[in-house]
């Protein structure tokens, strides 16, 4: 989850919020790539999620990160809480999953390179205290209880008021991790239909990317349960938007959808202020009961765009939410996945042909059925493996045509990054149905020797 957002002074005029997104159009040659991910950590002999403080610990992690490698701490209260560097920053999920969100870079290539740096930097100081990490969508074993709370405002305030919403809130702070990618527009009109093809196709991703089929220690008959607890954690700021296919949606649209969100927190002074249920409206009006008389700014307005958590979502770039975290192949996998549907135009007209046709219940249906059942999911008499073969080919003519060379020009574009999809899409298996297939097999029953086999 994001850091206190800044640099946004007093709103003074109701359009600054529209303003502050349509800021983020860039043209064609500066776009970028920014990948995030999160994995768990855990102690190797016992096991069991790797504490906040001590010395296997996740800020004996961050501070390894710290003193050997150059990153620049980020404290809260006088806990280190994150790191950055080069525009990159470390950040702690609420159990102490620990998530990179890249800089913003040109090519996939140099993308990965980051994500490779970054798990080797985190394996060499992991090694030394005995912490290992692991890709996977949710903890296969760990139970809520199991789970402890890093030492930031904004989660204390999020767990409290998660239960009054929903069901599974805590459940996605503590026991999911993902792999997101953030993307750019040129336009409204560009955002519009990068964002209407991004959660049409989200379903897809969640199902070529599902790696979350257990919990507690046993199968949870999900092939994504991440996606799954998705669905009932707070219907106010999650789900497929299907307002974002009306006509006439833009910035505005969802500037009024975002004021409609309830509020959690206002960000002041190196503290979290309780906001919980409030509404920005009132804060524009100076009636926020948490700060009476106050009106936001542009950095409040940013922090409370953090706090929406559609399958995809906008800010001053687009986010990419549906997939589940996974091994480092998987990593890459994911920007190749939707630069190769967005970046490219004919790739994108290519993905909106695909998917304009269909309305808000067909949408919603292959998000139920990607993570109930992944690539063997179906709607409308349409297999998922087949829809997902055809989108990962046009993600393959997008990075074709774009023709970003890597390697000093030994590689001669990006298509490469796809092959862990494309053996999936061929094979029909996703990475939860390899380890369904260990745990009933070789691992007779027994997930503990997932974290030697899976872990990074």
């Amino acid at each position: 989850m994001s850091i206190p957002q800044s640099g946004g002074g007093p709103i003074e005029d109701r359009a600054q919020l529209a303003e502050y997104l349509a800021s983020g159009c860039k043209p064609k040659d500066a776009w970028r790539i920014g990948t995030e991910h999160e994995k768990f950590g855990y102690c190797k002999d016992s096991l069991k999620p790797i504490p906040y403080d001590g010395p296997r610990s996740v800020k004996a992690v961050l501070e390894g990160l710290r003193d050997r490698h150059g990153w620049v701490p980020i404290v809260e209260d006088g806990n280190i809480i994150g790191l950055e560097k080069d525009g990159a920053n470390v950040s702690l999920e609420p159990g102490g999953q620990l998530e990179l969100s890249g800089a913003p870079l040109e090519t996939i290539h140099q993308t990965c390179d980051e994500v490779n740096e970054h798990l080797r930097e985190v394996k060499g100081v992991a090694d030394e205290i005995g912490v290992g990490f692991i890709g996977l969508g949710t903890a296969p074993i760990w139970r809520h209880e199991d789970m402890p709370m890093m030492p930031k405002g904004r989660y204390r305030l999020m767990t409290d008021y998660m239960d009054r919403v929903g069901t599974m809130g805590k459940t996605m702070m503590y026991r999911t991790c993902t792999v997101q990618v953030n993307l750019d527009f040129a336009s409204e009109a560009d955002m519009v239909k990068k964002l209407r093809v991004a959660l049409a196709l989200q379903p897809v991703a969640t199902a070529l990317f599902a790696n979350s089929p257990f919990l507690e220690g046993k199968p949870n008959g999900f092939k994504s349960w991440r996606s799954r607890v998705w669905r009932d954690l707070d219907p106010a700021r999650t789900g497929m938007l299907p307002f974002v296919f009306e006509d006439g949606f833009g910035f505005e649209a969802w500037v009024e959808y975002a004021l409609d969100v309830p509020m959690y927190f206002v960000y002041r002074d190196g503290r979290y202020i309780d906001a919980l249920g409030q509404s920005f409206r009132d804060f524009m009006a100076g009636r926020l009961p948490a700060l009476p008389g106050e009106t936001p700014t542009l950095s409040d307005w940013a922090d409370h765009l953090t706090t929406i958590f559609p399958e995809a979502r906008i800010k001053k770039f687009i986010e990419m939410r549906g997939a589940d975290g996974g091994p480092w192949r998987r990593l890459c996998a994911l920007p190749a996945f939707w630069v190769g549907l967005t970046y490219d135009q004919g790739a994108l007209d290519a993905a909106w042909d695909l998917v304009k046709g269909w309305d808000a219940e067909t949408r919603d249906a292959w998000r139920v059925a990607a993570s109930k059942d992944g690539l063997q999911a179906e709607v409308d008499g349409r297999s998922m493996q087949s829809l997902a073969t055809e989108v990962v080919n046009i993600a393959r003519s997008g990075l074709k045509a774009r023709a970003r060379p890597g390697l000093g020009g030994m590689v001669q574009d990006e298509r490469h990054f796809l092959h862990a999809l494309e053996d999936t899409v061929e094979t029909g298996k996703t990475p939860a149905d390899e380890l369904l297939e260990r745990y009933h097999g070789d691992w007779r029953g027994d997930l503990s020797q997932i974290y030697e086999e899976y872990s990074y």
